[in-house]
């Protein structure tokens, strides 16, 4: 009798906790999807457009998917755009930051330092810093020390070769408009190098500031009025890179053989460009993403700095121009645009 009362007691507890584990399954279930359907964020800034970045961004997202990511499945992109106007950046970091995203990838200098100044645990991806240590973003590039990393463009000695290339296309040239962004502090170096390249190379350097959209078409101004007779535009300034196609063909209009640093410029109409590849560094950037996703820390992943370099030429806009393009100038350039 004991034993058939011992059994009927334990089968009565099997039965209250079995009751119990049912009862909270459903506590469990919502939490357990929760873990299932966490997907990471990415956030995305840049002082440029939305428009004028596009072709970046989907060099951005190209990369993720080489690396097996599918957008709006195993990862979202949250993408913030100044639109020419840097005194928007402060508040679409802060937008970022309060979203709480996952990694923030950050295009040029301006927007890097503005997410910067938000936060110091979401981690930060350059896509193109100028100097990133000359201006305190990171310790050094082999130790970033924060959590900041990603790619830079620095490479002053471009400026003296982009004024070189100028010369060799337009013989007896003598005065150069700089367009260039005096508020990114990255940009300042490349300025100063162009500065010294153009006095050993005994050009007249025309400086031409452009800060935000807005100020294009005073730039413009300027150039004609003190009779330039070719420009180059700085890379790292978001409002020039916006409005590539304007730039390109004020350009035209005004018959000014054009430098830029970046491929796009050309793709636009500008005459040639000489620099890393852009969409490379977006599509790379997708790396640094994907390692901090999996648990990598920015503080550990050097900042890389390009290797090669990408001489483009438009042959459309030299034969629009009146230019005869050396064969010399033709057999060094890596994408010949007709």
């Amino acid at each position: 009798m004991a034993d058939c009362r011992g059994t009927a007691g334990a089968r009565a507890r099997a039965l209250v906790v079995a009751f119990g584990l049912l009862s909270i399954a459903p506590l469990w279930a919502p939490i357990e999807a929760q873990q299932l359907l966490k997907v990471p964020k990415v956030g995305f800034l840049s002082g440029g457009t939305e428009a004028g970045l596009a072709v970046l961004v989907a060099a951005l997202k190209q990369g993720m998917r080489e690396l097996a990511y599918v957008e709006g499945k195993t990862y979202v992109l949250d993408a913030r755009y100044g639109d020419g106007k840097p005194e928007r950046l402060p508040d679409l970091a802060r937008e970022l930051v309060a979203r709480n995203v996952d990694v923030i990838v950050a295009s040029t200098d301006q927007p890097i330092t503005a997410v910067k100044r938000e936060t110091r645990t979401i981690p930060i991806v350059m896509t193109s810093g100028t100097d990133p240590v000359g201006t305190g973003l990171v310790a050094s590039l082999a130790h970033p020390g924060g959590n900041i990393t990603g790619l830079t463009n620095i490479s002053p000695d471009l400026s003296g070769k982009r004024l070189e290339l100028l010369r060799e296309v337009v013989p007896g040239l003598s005065r150069v408009a700089l367009l260039w962004d005096p508020d990114a502090r990255g940009t300042v170096l490349d300025f100063k190098e162009s500065e010294a390249a153009a006095t050993s190379l005994h050009l007249e350097l025309q400086s031409v500031e452009v800060s935000r959209a807005a100020d294009l078409n005073r730039a413009f101004s300027t150039v004609t009025n003190q009779h330039a007779q070719a420009m180059m535009v700085l890379p790292g300034t978001p409002a020039t890179f916006s409005k590539r196609a304007e730039i390109a063909a004020f350009a035209q209009r005004n018959r000014l053989p054009s430098m830029y640093g970046l491929k796009e410029y050309v793709d636009a109409g500008g005459l040639m460009s000489y620099g890393p590849s852009q969409s490379a560094n977006y599509r790379r950037a997708a790396t640094y993403v994907d390692k901090i996703l999996k648990g990598a820390k920015p503080a550990d992943l050097p900042v890389e700095r390009p290797s090669t370099f990408e001489l483009v030429l438009n042959l459309k806009t030299a034969h629009a121009l009146g230019l005869t393009l050396s064969r010399s100038l033709l057999r060094r350039a890596d994408q010949l645009i007709q």
